[in-house]
């Protein structure tokens, strides 16, 4: 993805693009976090709360609040992603 400008305005809100929205998957309500890193400013979907649950002798993560549930696609697209990650990793090493 090519790089995109956009502009702070004078209430302090920073509009993010669509294409940058859809690829980052945040949707309207997303609760995000800020951190200044070395290389500039990271802003990433804050991690859903879960308590722990054992069901049988499995133990899960059970998010506190209601989240969306996934596709198979969507679940599908992430461990293809997660995969060549990985495989890229791995050749540079």
């Amino acid at each position: 993805m090519h790089g995109m400008i956009t502009a702070i305005d004078s209430a302090g809100r920073l509009v993010i693009p669509k294409a940058y929205r859809d690829a980052a998957q945040l949707a309207p309500g997303t609760r995000v976090r800020f951190r200044v890193e070395p290389d500039g400013l990271l802003i990433e979907p804050e991690p859903i709360a879960v308590d722990f649950e054992r069901h049988g002798r499995v133990v899960v993560a059970v998010p506190r609040t209601a989240v969306a549930t996934l596709s198979s696609e969507d679940v599908e697209k992430t461990i293809a992603e997660d995969r060549s990650r990985l495989n890229a990793f791995v050749s540079e090493t």
